[in-house]
């Protein structure tokens, strides 16, 4: 009994990993292309309730609100003309970190993501646009 009972925890943990992947996954060609598109109401679904957030330099803790504005701004200042990930790093399951490259017509910024994860409920807690 015991070990069909195993048998069947691992199945459904075998199961419900890829699933959990492919939500991760999901959620960051979303923020991919939030980025992409210079859309802030976008991005900001993806924010924790507090986010650490980097602006060229301009650093702070702000609620999500009044982080989608500061991007809102950054945004209009600075339109796309794309944005591509150049670098994902996955330490445990819970925490991810992105590097991605958000091109503009006057400069090249680094972007740099940290998401957490916890079941299907994906967050950005620090989120930086650096001049390059």
């Amino acid at each position: 009994m015991t070990s069909v009972l195993s048998l069947i925890v691992s199945i459904f943990l075998f199961i419900q990993s890829p699933a959990m992947e492919i939500d991760s996954l999901n959620s960051i060609d979303t923020v991919i292309s939030a980025i992409d598109n210079g859309s802030s109401s976008e991005l900001a679904k993806y924010f924790d309730s507090s986010i650490s957030l980097n602006v060229n330099g301009s650093q702070g803790d702000y609620s999500k609100n009044q982080a989608e504005l500061v991007l809102k701004d950054f945004f209009k200042k600075n339109p796309s003309l794309g944005f591509s990930l150049v670098f994902h790093s996955e330490n445990n399951p819970s925490l991810s970190s992105y590097i991605g490259d958000y091109q503009t017509a006057e400069a090249l910024f680094k972007v740099f993501i940290k998401v957490s994860q916890q079941a299907s409920d994906f967050k950005i807690y620090s989120l930086e646009f650096v001049k390059g």
